[in-house]
């Protein structure tokens, strides 16, 4: 991973769109910097689309969609994409699985649930689970003591001994039935609302997050960004970020914010 600083220029111009992670990425030590929040706003100012692609809930991406300066969201890990249509008043909200299948893969989920608190100390359903619509989250470090490495990973067994997917992030073990991911869902809204490939137009996108389950998008997108928090899982990352920030959280969301629109005058 380089320096935000060798990122040639001519690369930077070329940017159409910056989507980036949530937690610990927009986000630091639990709380939103007006840095951060303010660096969406600039983004979108300067021309470029602007969308987070997080693992937080539909309830969350419904009033994100509606209220931050973002040009729509992908939420639950992939799940669906939420988009507000200003000048309609109407929100376009689309599911990667149908209504029915969701409600069978939340009987599923609930044994999970129940297998992970009965067999991992500590573990804790997260606090957001109650606003999801399509997978389960299990906190093991937000609002629970940290917990030890294994017993994170056994969280990650036990969904996938289910047959479920199940991705780490910086506080969460999500997971769900389907397939896709953070990166399906993306490339189908960018066709969809943007008449984008992201396939062909990769390197006029970037990617800016911090954890494991970003891995598709990192590998994806050939100038991906990790803010400096994600060398704390770089043994842990299968494809790795590009370009590193020197600050954390949404202070190196920002740092990336500033370079792109620098970059672009």
């Amino acid at each position: 991973m380089k320096s935000l600083v060798e990122w040639p220029i001519e690369r930077l111009k070329g940017l159409k769109a910056v989507l980036c992670d949530i937690d610990d990425t927009l986000t630091w030590e639990g709380h939103l910097p007006a840095v951060a929040y303010q660096a969406l706003e600039r983004l979108r100012e300067a021309g470029l689309i602007v969308v987070p692609i997080t693992g937080r809930p539909g309830g969350w991406c419904d009033h994100i969609a509606r209220m931050w300066p973002v040009d729509g969201v992908v939420g639950e890990n992939g799940a669906f994409y939420f988009c507000y249509d200003v000048k309609a008043r109407r929100m376009i909200r689309r599911y990667w699985r149908s209504d029915a299948e969701r409600s069978g893969d939340a009987e599923k989920l609930g044994a999970i649930k129940r297998q992970v608190l009965a067999e991992v100390p500590g573990a804790a359903v997260a606090s957001d689970q109650s606003y999801r619509e399509a997978d389960l989250a299990i906190d093991f470090c937000e609002d629970v003591k940290p917990l030890p490495k294994k017993h994170v990973a056994r969280i990650v067994e036990i969904f996938e001994e289910a047959g479920a997917i199940a991705k780490v992030s910086s506080i969460h073990v999500n997971g769900w039935f389907g397939d896709y991911d953070k990166l399906a869902m993306t490339a189908r809204m960018f066709d969809e609302v943007f008449s984008i490939d992201i396939d062909r137009e990769a390197e006029t996108i970037t990617f800016a997050g911090d954890s494991p389950n970003d891995v598709p998008m990192f590998a994806h997108f050939p100038d991906a960004v990790g803010v400096a928090n994600v060398l704390e899982f770089e043994d842990q990352l299968a494809s790795r970020p590009r370009w590193v920030t020197e600050a954390c959280g949404g202070f190196g969301f920002a740092e990336l914010a500033d370079r792109i629109i620098t970059a672009k005058g």
